[in-house]
């Protein structure tokens, strides 16, 4: 839930993602790949959720709405399994999102055999003072070189909660709800952001609702499609998702192999536009693409669809509002490090960031 109040110049945001970094050599700031679910407030009576990947490298970085799924932007309680798997050949890395490939880094390091990874996964949210999250689950697995999958032990996980745990000490709304569960390994960290324990603002809220109970047969599609018996898989997702690369047949071979393991996954539908949307003007995108990319208003060029065709492809009937601008940018991860220039297109009717790029990375 978003509070319906104005928030010019701000980001308000709520993130669920994992955080790969492949090699760590350089510094904590290496480069990185990044896959998750994200609920933003983009307006006074607008928001936007979705799933998107990026990467972050020394020469800039690029990210993408992932348009493929079931309801993608729709927050619906499915459970959703993000991968990052080395490709065969070479130094870079597929991005998987229901266990169907969604992309591919461009810029990642070698990694040297032996060399520790670190993996960061969690809630991470901007505006706190002005969002709800309710508690999510996440857990973890890792492949190792012979691809079998693996719980992370204990001892080789740390917990960072930057506003604190909410109790006695520390209230809502800056604060969250952490835990960590697992005995010798990790199992499952959950975590959610409350909002105020008084009488609640009138508020947006993302749409929850369950799933059908059944999952729709494809018709005219074999049952294992690259080996994947799907209704073992679907009925996994539904009752024990924690367990379907070890139970589902062909799974696991699958998403070190052909990367399309999800056939109900990869019909990817036209995103829905909110009831509660209006059209956002240049001047909105201008305000968001300033606050998430630390550029002033005023450096900012905004183009529009007419203007520049399909740039954020896969968005189909959408409308799009293009911010670039050649001023210094740390992105919108703000790790530091400032970039040349960037260029970001935004749906018009909900404000999600489309496709974006900083640095030299918008040269290729």
């Amino acid at each position: 839930m978003f509070d319906k109040v104005d928030t010019s110049n701000t980001t308000v945001q709520a993130s669920n993602y994992m955080r790969v970094s492949p090699n760590t050599e350089a510094s904590l700031f290496a480069p990185t790949i990044e896959v998750g679910l994200y609920a933003e407030k983009t307006a006074k009576a607008t928001q936007s959720y979705g799933p998107r990947w990026s990467e972050l490298s020394s020469k800039g970085g690029v990210t993408k709405a992932i348009n493929a799924g079931v309801n993608p932007t729709k927050a619906d309680r499915r459970n959703h399994t993000y991968m990052v798997v080395r490709q065969d050949r070479g130094d870079q890395w597929d991005i998987l999102y229901d266990f169907n490939k969604v992309g591919s880094t461009g810029h990642q390091l070698k990694v040297p055999r032996g060399n520790p990874n670190r993996i960061d996964l969690g809630l991470e949210v901007t505006g706190p003072q002005y969002a709800h999250v309710p508690d999510i689950a996440s857990r973890m697995q890792f492949m190792s070189e012979d691809k079998a999958w693996h719980q992370v032990a204990s001892a080789n996980t740390a917990q960072v909660i930057s506003l604190g745990t909410c109790g006695t000490t520390r209230k809502p709304p800056y604060c969250f709800n952490a835990k960590m569960s697992g005995g010798a390994s990790f199992t499952q960290w959950t975590a959610g952001k409350p909002r105020q324990a008084t009488a609640a603002k009138p508020s947006l809220m993302v749409g929850l609702r369950n799933p059908d109970g059944a999952s729709p047969r494809l018709t005219g599609q074999p049952e294992t499609p690259n080996g994947v018996n799907q209704q073992a898989l679907q009925q996994c997702l539904r009752d024990n998702p924690d367990e379907c690369l070890a139970t589902v047949p062909g799974l696991a071979e699958c998403v070190t192999g052909p990367r399309l393991c999800n056939t109900e996954a990869a019909l990817a539908t036209a995103p829905e536009v909110p009831e509660t949307s209006g059209s956002l003007s240049s001047e909105d995108i201008r305000q968001k693409a300033s606050a998430s990319f630390a550029v002033a208003p005023d450096k900012l060029t905004m183009v529009g669809q007419a203007q520049l065709a399909s740039f954020a492809t896969g968005m189909p009937n959408s409308r799009v509002w293009t911010a670039t601008s050649s001023e210094a940018t740390p992105g919108p991860d703000r790790h530091g490090t400032k970039f040349s220039g960037f260029r970001a297109s935004y749906s018009a009717a909900t404000g999600q960031l489309l496709e974006a790029c900083w640095g030299q990375t918008c040269q290729q």
